[in-house]
């Protein structure tokens, strides 16, 4: 049976797995199966970076979100600029998240659920004590840090995206960006070193 179906498939082309380019085109045509397969394919990149950005899953899960419906709804205007689409999500993110923090700075909620830190398998409690303790210490830090190098750090360490990649996201140069990124992570050098 197998050969049989071997012969008759001998012929024919292999399957083209379709780009982003071919789905956006779909997408920006209102086929909705073709927008879901870009959601499917760049919902854990957005949440990541917002939840980096905000620090709780309950806002990043919130914020993503939003992020695709304001996708989808905008779908039909999106235009190829020469970036990739995933710099259009990103950008939608970044206002969004911009937005978050603009409305949050009038309240202060502090979610239970943030500090708690639950270690099944470790051995050593004051280990993992200031394991955690210097986790929240650099997140801490690098909150403070202004929204453009935030977002640089998040972009290069949790999406691991190529310096060109970023300047494309954050409308810089690839120099601004080595620059910024050099620069940033002096700034984390000289806080650690207070620190100690």
């Amino acid at each position: 049976m197998e050969s049989v179906i071997s012969e008759v498939t001998a012929g024919m082309p292999e399957p083209i797995e379709d780009t982003d380019e071919m789905i956006l085109a779909r997408a920006v045509e209102g086929d909705a199966e073709a927008f879901s397969m870009l959601y499917e394919r760049y919902v854990g990149r957005i949440y990541n970076y917002i939840y980096y950005r905000t620090g709780t899953a309950v806002d990043a899960e919130d914020l993503t979100a939003k992020v695709f419906y304001r996708a989808l709804g905008r779908i039909s205007f999106y235009r190829d600029q020469g970036v990739p689409f995933s710099a259009w999500l990103y950008r939608i993110a970044h206002n969004l998240v911009a937005n978050w923090y603009r409305d949050n700075s009038r309240k202060q909620e502090v979610s239970l659920e943030d500090h708690v830190f639950l270690h099944p398998h470790a051995d050593y409690p004051e280990q993992v004590l200031v394991e955690d303790q210097e986790k929240e210490w650099l997140l801490k830090t690098i909150r403070k840090l202004p929204q453009e190098r935030q977002e640089l750090l998040i972009l290069k360490f949790v999406d691991r995206l190529s310096n060109s990649e970023i300047a494309l996201i954050m409308g810089r140069s690839e120099g601004a960006i080595k620059s910024l990124y050099h620069r940033t992570l002096l700034a984390l050098r000289d806080e650690l070193e207070k620190k100690e």
